[in-house]
């Protein structure tokens, strides 16, 4: 959540950011000064008025003190009079309270100053581009055609018991998965991250935190009787648990990682876009999170990239790096990079992880503090990223390892899987 100082200080520059994330209500900006205006006036008036009955309060006593009763009754009434004032600017600034904050967090994080100009996925930055592209055998087939084949994952028996897009793994196809799971695990702890193993739903509090709530509704799974709400990520709850805690400077930084699986909500559509592992509502993932100095999260953030970048390039996959325009950024994100893989049976590029840098957008919301050195409290760094999202990691394996006798494994997997080939 932006902070009303910053943006009665920066309208204009807010204005203008906000723009780049192609935001459509600049005015909001101006309603929200507006409200914070009313509430300081109601404030200096309430303020006022309770001087008044404060100075008469300690008068009344010197009053009675003195056997002056009957001027001391009249201050009473003069109190009590001033008593009934207050409570209308009351209830106007608990009003006001909740118009600015509901106002307030319709506004996006603002764009960090790296972030291109654009509105559409095309006009996302390459920032660097690895690896080669696999050379498949004729008759080489897509990850859907190949699951099948081998009765790796079955979605069919997953509509079934749940609904589209709930794959079933089976056999080998769920022993991959896991193999992934830690795999990803372990080479995030040996980079310094320290394990968690989050509950896999959260609260209204920790959503709203995190930035999925207001605006990511339509993308949860929402259990109404408890009013708790399924992971999109593990970002949410992982993050959440430094929420409403004043952290030392020494702390810092945080480094957590955390395997969850994620549900989401996503429309569908058709075509080979989303064939397949391509998009599913339920999916495995692992999460890196880090809670840092803010004088530290660009650089932070360049690590965790290059940290994702190494993850890749362990798995002999051709892969880019895409800095995002404004318009494709996500709401809370300040900058996000994201990582693709090369499907050369697709013939297309796949998403598989996001490295984001929120600085303060997510910790102004959950009151996530530090003392620094001079005992200032100042609000931390957020950043999270995919490390890495499985189900198209899992499809761009299948593919690009595939041989006319079957499916091999990147060597850094073989002894997780316990094998050389998956098939």
């Amino acid at each position: 959540m932006l902070q009303v100082s910053f943006l009665r200080q920066n309208k204009e520059i807010a204005k203008k950011k906000l723009a780049i994330k192609h935001f459509s209500n600049l005015d909001l900006v101006d309603t929200i000064i507006a409200f914070d205006d009313e509430r300081k006036q109601l404030q200096a008036a309430f303020d006022e008025i309770q001087a008044k009955v404060n100075s008469a309060s300690k008068e009344i006593g010197g009053l009675m003190a003195k056997g002056e009763k009957d001027k001391a009754e009249d201050l009473k009434n003069e109190v009590a009079g001033l008593k009934i004032q207050l409570e209308p600017l009351k209830v106007k600034m608990a009003e006001v309270e909740v118009q600015l904050h509901n106002t307030l967090v319709q506004l996006p994080n603002l764009p960090h100053d790296l972030v291109p100009i654009g509105k559409t996925p095309e006009e996302n930055e390459v920032v660097k581009q690895g690896g080669e592209t696999p050379k498949l055998h004729a008759g080489a087939q897509a990850h859907w055609d190949l699951i099948s084949k081998y009765n790796l994952v079955d979605f069919e028996t997953g509509a079934k018991i749940t609904g589209s897009g709930f794959p079933l793994y089976i056999g080998k196809g769920a022993k991959f998965q896991r193999a992934l799971v830690q795999y990803f695990l372990d080479f995030n702890i040996t980079a310094g991250y320290t394990e968690y193993l989050p509950p896999f739903m959260v609260n209204e509090a920790s959503a709203f935190a995190t930035g999925q709530l207001p605006d990511k509704e339509g993308q949860m799974y929402h259990a109404t009787a408890d009013n708790f709400y399924l992971i999109p990520t593990a970002e949410v709850p992982v993050t959440n648990i430094y929420r409403d805690v004043v952290l030392k400077e020494a702390d810092l930084p945080l480094q957590m990682t955390a395997y969850s699986p994620c549900f989401r909500r996503e429309a569908g559509s058709f075509g080979k876009e989303v064939r397949g592992l391509n998009r599913v509502h339920q999916f495995e993932k692992i999460e890196i999170i880090q809670i840092v100095h803010p004088d530290k999260s660009d650089e932070v953030l360049q690590e965790m990239v290059a940290h994702v970048e190494k993850l890749l390039v362990s798995l002999g996959l051709q892969y880019r790096i895409l800095r995002l325009c404004g318009g494709d950024m996500g709401f809370a994100s300040a900058i996000t990079y994201d990582f693709e893989v090369y499907s050369a049976a697709q013939e297309r590029w796949l998403e598989v992880s996001s490295v984001s840098n929120f600085e303060a957008y997510q910790t102004y919301r959950m009151k996530c503090r530090f003392k620094d050195a001079a005992g200032k409290i100042q609000f931390a760094h957020s950043l999270n990223g995919s490390s890495l999202a499985l189900p198209r990691i899992f499809a761009a394996i299948v593919e690009n390892y595939q041989t006319e006798a079957g499916i091999a494994l990147p060597k850094v997997l073989q002894s997780y899987f316990g094998a050389e080939n998956l098939i």
